[in-house]
């Protein structure tokens, strides 16, 4: 039976009793020091690592989670493949419907009926609500020398079409620019990018909310090449093998009750700043060039917050994982 992880740190206890999480004691430096350290352990196979003081941060790293075959497939589960694998089955042989034949796929539907979300009174992401973001004591790491500053680089950034037609859960960089401000580096044409299309066009704000860790799942299904009008959230509830907990947040979207932090603020219309270079998936840097900023007015995240982070760079590093079991 796949194990589910429902939070980030059911994740990092199973690793620990694998015997594949290092925890760093030692004082190491977000700029530079830990993405190298992340990148030696990824070229050597090595274990998913917690840096536990952080400096200049008040809260620790966790990087190279999905850093291995076996952890990414941990993390994510057999269960989608084998869910599919069934839906083809059953496809070709329910052809023509008889009662006896839809009795035998019933196994389908009750998977079904754990698909979707669910409203959690229990909601560790709110235990502490602020309206000063302070980014600044966030371990954002810079990774490479010519990088324009400190990025984000696993945030799981939540939209909503402006007139209701559903919603985008994507990965993009953010490059802390302040306190309370990063960069959105998402592409117009898709995602949140097209949200965000469609508000400017109207020059309305578009409300954004930023999730940092939860379940492994919600970063599958983020990562995930889905149609425009497939849901994430969906996805992650299939993948995780249970309904979704969320719950209310201070802002304008329900949040995921066991992610670590929520960053919840808005996209002006018409504002751009420069972003970048960054070192990139292809092994080169990305230029500078101008893009949309998110303004946080407010920050929520468990007491004991962990902060999740990876580097990308030449290959092979963490996302090819994460890529390889996707494809697979």
């Amino acid at each position: 039976m796949d194990q589910i992880f429902p939070n980030l740190r059911t994740f990092l206890d199973q690793l620990r009793q694998d015997d594949d999480l290092a925890v760093v004691s030692a004082a190491v430096d977000p700029y530079l020091e830990a993405a190298e350290i992340h990148r030696r352990v990824v070229a050597a196979g090595g274990p998913a690592l917690l840096f536990e003081r952080v400096i200049g941060a008040d809260f620790p790293i966790a990087t190279n989670l999905f850093g291995t075959s076996r952890r990414a497939e941990m993390a994510f589960g057999r269960h989608p493949r084998r869910l599919i694998e069934r839906l083809v089955e059953v496809t070709g042989q329910i052809m023509p419907p008889t009662p006896t034949k839809l009795w035998g796929a019933r196994d389908l539907a009750t998977q079904a009926f754990r698909i979707g979300v669910r409203r959690s009174r229990n909601a560790p992401v709110t235990e502490v609500v602020t309206s000063d973001p302070y980014l600044n004591r966030l371990p954002a790491m810079t990774c490479w020398p010519n990088d324009g500053g400190p990025f984000i680089t696993l945030p799981l950034v939540y939209t909503e079409h402006p007139d209701g037609l559903g919603h985008n859960l994507g990965i993009y960089r953010l490059q802390v620019h302040d306190r309370e401000s990063t960069g959105m580096h998402w592409q117009i044409g898709k995602g949140g990018g097209y949200h965000y299309t469609v508000a400017e066009e109207r020059h309305e704000a578009l409300p954004v909310t930023v999730f940092l860790g939860g379940p492994p799942a919600l970063t599958l299904a983020a990562v995930a090449p889905l149609p425009e009008n497939v849901p994430e959230l969906m996805l992650a509830s299939l993948i995780l093998g249970q309904r979704l907990s969320v719950c209310d947040g201070p802002g304008p979207h329900r949040l995921i009750a066991d992610a670590e932090f929520a960053l919840i603020g808005r996209v002006e219309p018409g504002i751009r700043k420069p972003e970048g270079p960054f070192g990139d998936h292809y092994g080169y840097y990305s230029l500078r060039h101008d893009y949309p900023v998110f303004k946080i007015e407010q920050l929520a995240h468990r007491k004991d917050a962990i902060y999740p982070s990876t580097v990308v760079g030449k290959p092979r590093q963490e996302d090819f994982f994460i890529g390889d079991l996707l494809q697979d």
